[in-house]
């Protein structure tokens, strides 16, 4: 390995909570010549290591093959016709596309590359009009996700004057338009990118003008955002991004807002103002969710006494529901599989939606971002994937059978997924899938790829692996597994992966990978593990508090210095909400245990790392990887290489350029292919390079 660039230290400290942490590494948070020098010069190192290995050209084409965008831009109703952004082949960036049909053939609203041909921007959203007059879109510039919105008339193709130019958070949808097409909602951003404050606006294009909107707000700064009833005749006011409460409504045109739930400590409310009933999923007294209705003009809608139950808990993890007609669809996890059963408006059962296979409909991570259905108010409308083959989009109506409206575009040949299950310290049994072609017998110990998150109850739901399909082409192995901390099995496993039980989901972590060295599968030599945001934090972890269990690690735009980041509002709201009370000393004490900038000690044989991350993103900012990167690359004893790579104009991966993205999973996969002797396939199944 080349030697790595120098690195400075310094005498600086941080102290939380009266609690002290030496910090040599802090200036590296900083924005300036010195530290940019010193990451281009860690990125040459990186790349050098990587496209030295023969196969590197090969991988990529595998990649780029397997590629399939983060979440789809699925199209949404503009009228009588249809709305989508769809990136075309050759391009790298998408075009907005009106159509007749869903996926049809139809004018180009907006092309990225007209606005910018040398650097075309991302396009993060679309919304239509309800009349179909006005398309919406969110652009994003430097990848970080944050974007600005554009208005185009739909008849014309005239770019329309847009709001003044705040920033929108990606989390919060985009814009959500008034019933009657006179204008749309939505939330921007106050302050730097990474501080955690938000206000909702109105704009209404006749005339130009941009109001605040007033709600009754709940108290901190949790993302907020406003959704209409089903009869288009009310706004309601929602905060909370795990956990969305209705904290006022407001008739429709006039908006006098008034005060509905306004208790946080009944948790989610995921759901729809139905007449005038809220219908939601609620966790409170029922971890694994049931369906309930609050009353619009009750006497006490915060008391969970006076709310009616329509589905009681049962065995699956509710998810989310969606009014059809006078159904109601209600998605939900058995084994960490989707369900999507179907209810009467009082909760009789009407039956279920026959899924395309075992695995998931497509659902976005947090709550608050699925307030907005897709498809028309007569139809179920939904993507469904699972860990072998891409989206494919369908549609199902009460009493009818499932029209698929779009093919998956494409699959792992020849694979088959297995399911297993570990069992954790405390002795709860956690769940993974190995996913391998089939002519890969586990008759000896393969390389093998760990996949994990672990928190902010966001399932990891069993999804197209994307570009790390290349990986199981290969011949690789790949664990995708469910740890607490996520929402596979509702507010109870949630619970028990954070705060004072975080360590509960790095004990399921390493107990998974025990199970699969104890059955054969893998051995530590031929072992790896990744993640990205909270699963890069899990990496780090992994690489630092068991180091000798992982041959590989590598955490993706990852959160790696628990301590350093209680300095930003996003950081803040991250470690308040999931990690620890940085008020309680002892409990800053117990972060700082679980922190990998914290854990790496010094002449260690840590395993090979690869930190990949992105110069703009705003939740996770590059200063975590290029610390822990300067730590470790002083700390460790052994020969295994420690790499950083830090991607200029990319955030956190919600909006990055289609080519950089390519680059970025084949840099990654590379490292991982090289260091356990693995040698990728072309698409067409033959072996490339030396």
């Amino acid at each position: 390995m080349s030697r790595y660039p120098a690195t400075r230290t310094t005498d600086a400290v941080v102290e939380v909570a009266g609690v002290t942490f030496p910090d040599p590494y802090q200036w590296l948070e900083e924005r300036t010549d010195e530290v940019r020098r010193w990451q281009d010069e860690q990125a040459e190192l990186a790349d050098a290591h990587v496209k030295d290995w023969p196969h590197f050209d090969t991988l990529r084409e595998g990649v780029r093959h397997f590629f399939t965008a983060r979440s789809g831009s699925y199209p949404s109703p503009a009228g009588s016709r249809w709305v989508r952004s769809e990136i075309p082949e050759g391009a790298t960036q998408a075009r907005v596309i009106l159509s007749d049909e869903r996926f049809g053939d139809g004018e180009v609203l907006f092309d990225a590359t007209d606005e910018n041909p040398a650097k075309p921007p991302f396009v993060s959203w679309v919304t239509a009009s309800p009349d179909g007059r006005y398309v919406a879109v969110g652009v994003c510039d430097d990848g970080s996700e944050r974007n600005t919105i554009r208005l185009i008339d739909s008849k014309s193709g005239e770019r329309l004057p847009a709001p003044p130019q705040p920033l929108l958070d990606n989390w919060t949808g985009g814009a959500r338009w008034l019933p009657d097409s006179s204008g749309f909602f939505f939330t921007s951003m106050v302050g730097e990118n990474t501080d955690l404050r938000h206000e909702v606006l109105l704009y209404r294009p006749e005339p130009d003008r941009v109001t605040k909107v007033d709600a009754p707000w709940l108290p901190g700064q949790d993302y907020r955002t406003v959704v209409f009833s089903t009869d288009g005749r009310r706004a309601i006011a929602v905060q909370g991004m795990l956990a969305p409460i209705p904290v006022a409504v407001a008739d429709l045109p006039g908006l006098a807002w008034r005060p509905f739930v306004t208790d946080p400590a009944v948790g989610s409310l995921y759901g729809h103002l139905v007449g005038d009933r809220w219908i939601a999923v609620s966790d409170f007294g029922a971890p694994r969710g049931r369906v309930i209705a609050v009353a619009l003009d009750g006497p006490a809608p915060s008391d969970p006494a006076t709310w009616d139950e329509l589905v009681p808990e049962s065995a699956a993890a509710l998810r989310s529901l969606t009014p059809v007609g006078d159904h109601l669809y209600v998605l939900g996890l058995e084994d960490t599989y989707s369900q999507v059963r179907i209810f009467t408006a009082e909760g009789a059962p009407a039956g279920h939606v026959p899924l395309p296979g075992r695995g998931a409909v497509i659902e976005h991570p947090f709550p608050l971002m699925a307030l907005h259905p897709e498809g028309r108010d007569d139809e179920y409308a939904f993507a469904f994937t699972t860990l072998t083959s891409s989206a494919g989009y369908y549609r199902h109506r009460p009493g009818s059978t499932v029209d698929e409206l779009a093919t998956p575009r494409t699959r792992i040949p020849d694979a088959v997924v297995e399911d297993g299950w570990a069992t954790s310290p405390d002795g709860t049994r956690v769940p993974y899938h190995l996913v391998r072609r089939a002519d890969v017998r586990l008759d000896r110990p393969r390389p093998t790829l760990v996949f994990g998150y672990g928190g902010f109850n966001a399932p990891w739901h069993p999804v197209f692996l994307g570009p790390m399909a290349a990986f199981v082409a290969a011949g690789g192995v790949l664990a995708h597994v469910h740890l607490h901390g996520g929402g596979e099995f509702g507010r109870e496993w949630w619970e028990q992966g954070r705060q004072k039980h975080k360590k509960n989901c790095y004990d399921d972590l390493h107990a998974i990978a025990e199970d699969l060295v104890a059955t054969g599968v893998t051995s530590p030599g031929l072992l790896a593990v990744s993640g990205g945001s909270n699963g890069g934090l899990l990496a780090g972890v992994a690489a630092t508090l068991r180091p000798a269990l992982w041959a590989v690690a590598v955490p993706r735009v990852p959160f790696l210095d628990a301590i350093g980041a209680t300095r930003d509002g996003y950081g803040r709201f991250v470690i308040d909400l999931e990690l620890a009370d940085l008020d309680d000393p002892d409990d800053v004490r117990r972060l700082a245990s679980l922190s990998p900038y914290h854990l790496v000690r010094d002449g260690v044989d840590y395993p090979a790392v690869y930190l990949d991350a992105g110069d703009t993103d705003p939740r996770c900012p590059p200063w975590h990887a290029r610390k822990f990167a300067a730590r470790l690359q002083a700390a460790t004893s052994g020969p295994n290489p420690v790499l950083l790579r830090v991607w200029r104009d990319v955030g956190h991966g919600w909006a990055t350029d289609k080519d950089v993205a390519v680059e970025e999973h084949t840099s990654w996969l590379a490292f991982v292919m090289k260091q356990l002797g693995v040698t990728p396939r072309r698409p067409d199944g033959s072996r490339g390079g030396a």
